[in-house]
C-alpha cells in the first residue's frame, strides 16, 4: 500500500530493519552512507536497491534534511553500485518514488537500479 512521504520516520519499517540486520538481505554493496541490496521482487534482470544510513522517509525529506557528506557518499554510491553491476554501459534507469501518487510503498527513501535490458518507455500513457 502506497505511504504518505510527509508521514514520521517509522523505524519499523522492512529497510529499517534491513539496515539493523533484522532482516537478511542479498548485499551488493555497503559503506558508511548507503547499502545496496537486490529486490526481492525483480522488475528487470538487474533490479537492485539503494537506501541511505539514515531515517530518511522520501526524496524530500532526504535531500532537505540529511548533511551534506550523506548526500554526496549516497549518490557516489549509487554510481559505484550501477557501474560494479555492470550498467552504465548499455545504460541503465535509476527511480526514486515519493509519496502516495508516486507509489512509495516503503516509508525509507530508497532508489531501484533497472537494468540488463532495454526498458522502454518512462511512463504508460
Amino acid at each position: 500500500m502506497p505511504i504518505d512521504a510527509k508521514l514520521p520516520y517509522d523505524e519499523g519499517n522492512i529497510f529499517a530493519r534491513i539496515l539493523r540486520g533484522e532482516i537478511p538481505c542479498k548485499k551488493v554493496y555497503e559503506d558508511d552512507f548507503a547499502l545496496a541490496f537486490h529486490d526481492i521482487a525483480p522488475q528487470a534482470p538487474t533490479h537492485v536497491l539503494v537506501i541511505p544510513k539514515g531515517p530518511y522517509v522520501s526524496w524530500d525529506d532526504f535531500s532537505a534534511q540529511a548533511p551534506d557528506a550523506l548526500i554526496a557518499g549516497f549518490v557516489r554510491a549509487v554510481g559505484h553500485v550501477a557501474r560494479d553491476q555492470g550498467l552504465d554501459v548499455p545504460g541503465y534507469r535509476l527511480l526514486a518514488n515519493m509519496g502516495q501518487d508516486g507509489g512509495q510503498e516503503v516509508p525509507h527513501f530508497h532508489v531501484h537500479l533497472f537494468g540488463g535490458r532495454p526498458l522502454g518507455p518512462m511512463l504508460a500513457r
